[in-house]
């Protein structure tokens, strides 16, 4: 590959992760901000946004990935529902495991033995903010897939007129209460 033929290859993989990435830097970023909002009355600190955002360029990077998998379309015939719930607790599942393995890693790491990581999970692992922020990937998950499964129906340019077009969708789906 030449000097060009990588940037355009770099280009062409920003420009598609780009989505998964801000929707999940966002995400984060609300996820951090909430749990410092929360943990600031026991003058605690903990944010940190770097985290946050490197987290999110690996997820985004991450999700596209698994979309390139044969296996992640097996739902696609399917009504709408069983994709995005497919993909997103597999999205979720996989982030869990990479969240707990990496703690486990750090624990290891700064403790300097393997041996100790069983006794660490049942002793002092922050379950508790683990599962937290597990219940906000999960919906996280759930609107990105339904957003991304919503954009793949209908199309980038008709989704973006639905929801920035004056009177592009709700003129045509005017409910009338008489024929409910």
């Amino acid at each position: 590959m030449t000097g060009s033929g990588v940037v355009a290859f770099v280009v062409k993989e920003v420009k598609e992760a780009l989505p998964a990435i801000v929707f999940f830097a966002t995400g984060f970023a609300v996820i951090e901000l909430t749990t410092q909002l929360i943990l600031d009355t026991y003058e605690i600190k903990t944010a940190d946004f770097t985290v946050a955002l490197l987290g999110a360029v690996l997820i985004g990077k991450s999700v596209l990935l698994a979309n390139a998998l044969p296996f992640f379309r097996r739902y696609d015939n399917s009504p709408l529902i069983k994709p995005i719930l497919f993909k997103s607790f597999n999205y979720w599942v996989v982030v869990g495991l990479v969240r707990f393995v990496e703690h486990a890693i750090e624990y290891a790491l700064h403790d300097g033995k393997l041996s100790g990581i069983p006794d660490y999970v049942r002793t002092n692992f922050p379950w508790n903010r683990f599962a937290a922020i597990q219940i906000w990937i999960f919906v996280l998950f759930l609107i990105y897939t339904t957003a991304a499964e919503m954009i793949e129906l209908f199309g980038d340019g008709e989704m973006r007129h639905i929801f920035f077009a004056s009177g592009s969708l709700r003129g045509k789906l005017v409910r009338h209460p008489h024929r409910m």
